[in-house]
């Protein structure tokens, strides 16, 4: 994936991995963050004065350990020198900052984001909260027109990488009122729409669960000939070792995981193959509902068959051929421990409150019904989803971080934060977990200029109040943030989010009728 087209959209709703939101997505009425110079990408961000972050302890993102007193210059939108403080005076013309007993990092990527909402709310969301690179996995034309804002300096947002449409098979798990995706039934459909997709400008191939074989290996190799990714999710009857080996990027959540590693996998292919979708249902959240009563039982059926070493063997093969896994543990733990969601959260300001109290009858719409044998099966497999993150670790294989946000309770930027504390909880230590979402993401994205603090990289930083490797919680105590070289400190954030706050007070709802938010529909299957 190059870097040609880099930042764009945002997104807001319930879906993301699972259901659908009833009601319009946002138009983005708003021009930019009120009362700002709105970012420091593309040529009109760039200019400017240098400056050096001096006696702060850089953090890199390699996995290294900390390196304290360091000094940091910015120029340019480029990091143009690091070097320890005690050996470094800025030239005459730069301006210093004084970091003294604050932590300096990479900025965080979001490698699965669903972005809907007005323009003055997601876009400078993902920034403002420590996020400057994002992956868009259902790109529409309103992420494109973000990133050529962004672009041109009239709007902040993050670097933004954006996906096709996802391409499914026929019928799809989505009905059209979440808008435009691909449906494809054979060989040539599946050509196609890469070509379709590549002429629009996706920087890659959103692929998806209901794919037949036919058309899934017709994608994989018109998107090798058009020289474009293909990724998403691994189609119901590929392997997932066959994504992997056919050049799959990423595999997105953990649903194929549980298939792939258990004993009773034919036995739950059988079943999987026999899992009904309603093509007359003009509802995506009906059919998500009917998906998931259909599919728990399978997956139950595959975590009691799981099988250490097959498990071994299909990890190390995914490592051999570095194809990542993008855990969204965040969007599983909502749908799987609903119970546990919080009632209220200090992020929520930042999004319409129509929107966020939506969100209670949303959840239960997906996850009613369920009987307490169920719930506590539904729980347990929350709890072997946490067994794969950390025996995928220990095999090599990359873990990007990524949140599915869009699914509700998932505030844009903030969220990721909160998926760092989980994958903290599955068993990875706070350094394993800050690489997941600096370096690893960089290499899963195919972005060579960010995701590590190094002479030459692009500036997109986060500066902390207090060290990440000791409490990853701590990515949250933000003093201030680099965007493509412009620094944002904690006076200038914190106006930009009251701005954000108050653009999210005024946005209206949806129309009655309109065109439902869309998701990546990931909410359960294996």
């Amino acid at each position: 994936m190059s870097e040609k087209n880099q930042p764009g959209p945002g997104r807001r709703g319930f879906v993301a991995g699972a259901a659908v939101v009833a009601g319009a997505a946002l138009s983005g009425t708003a021009a930019a963050v009120p009362g700002s110079r709105p970012t420091a990408r593309g040529a009109s961000g760039a200019a400017g004065t240098a400056i050096a972050f001096t006696h702060v302890t850089v953090i890199d993102g390699s996995g290294g350990p900390a390196a304290p007193d360091m000094t940091v210059v910015v120029e340019a939108g480029r990091i143009t020198g690091l070097a320890p403080s005690a050996r470094t005076r800025p030239r005459p013309g730069v301006r210093t900052v004084d970091l003294t007993g604050k932590y300096l990092i990479p900025g965080l990527i979001e490698a699965h984001t669903h972005s809907d909402g007005p323009d003055a709310v997601i876009p400078p969301l993902y920034p403002l909260a420590g996020v400057t690179t994002v992956r868009e996995m259902w790109g529409r034309p309103v992420h494109h027109a973000w990133r050529q804002q962004i672009l041109n300096g009239t709007l902040l947002g993050p670097r933004w990488l954006i996906g096709s449409p996802i391409v499914d098979g026929q019928p799809s798990l989505w009905a059209r009122d979440v808008g435009e995706h691909i449906e494809v039934t054979n060989a040539a459909d599946a050509r196609r729409a890469v070509r379709r997709v590549k002429r629009e400008g996706a920087d890659f191939v959103k692929v998806y669960s209901r794919l037949s074989r036919e058309s899934y290996w017709a994608i994989t190799h018109e998107a090798r000939r058009q020289n474009i990714p293909f990724l998403g999710h691994c189609p119901d009857v590929v392997r997932i070792t066959e994504a992997g080996d056919a050049g799959q990027r990423s595999i997105e959540h953990l649903h194929a995981l549980l298939l792939s590693t258990s004993a009773h996998e034919a036995e739950v292919r059988r079943g999987l193959a026999a899992v009904h979708v309603d093509a007359s249902d003009p509802s995506s959240l009906s059919r998500y509902h009917s998906w998931f009563q259909q599919v728990h039982p399978l997956e139950w059926k595959a975590v009691r068959g799981y099988d250490p070493r097959k498990a071994d063997a299909v990890f190390r093969r995914l490592a051999a051929g570095a194809t990542a896994v993008v855990p969204t543990l965040s969007v599983h733990r909502t749908l799987e421990l609903p119970d546990e969601v919080p009632a209220r959260a200090e992020d929520w300001q930042y999004l319409p409150a129509w929107q966020v109290e939506s969100w209670p009858e949303q959840l239960r719409a997906l996850t009613g019904g369920r009987t307490p044998e169920q719930a506590r099966r539904i729980r347990a497999l929350y709890a072997h989803r946490q067994r794969l993150v950390r025996e995928l670790h220990a095999a090599g294989v990359r873990l990007p971080a990524g949140t599915d946000t869009g699914t509700g309770y998932l505030v844009p930027g903030f969220a990721l934060h909160d998926e760092l504390a989980l994958l903290v909880e599955a068993g990875l230590t706070p350094a394993q977990v800050l690489r997941s979402a600096t370096r690893d993401a960089a290499r899963t994205l195919g972005l060579d200029s960010v995701g590590t603090v190094e002479q030459g990289r692009a500036a997109d930083l986060v500066v902390l109040d207090a060290d990440p490797l000791r409490d990853i919680r701590n990515t949250r105590r933000i003093h201030g943030v680099v965007v493509d070289g412009r620094w944002i400190d904690r006076p200038e954030r914190e106006r930009l989010l009251a701005a954000v706050r108050e653009a999210a007070s005024q946005a209206e709802p949806p129309q009655q009728g309109a065109a439902a938010t869309r998701g990546c529909g990931c909410g359960g299957h294996p």
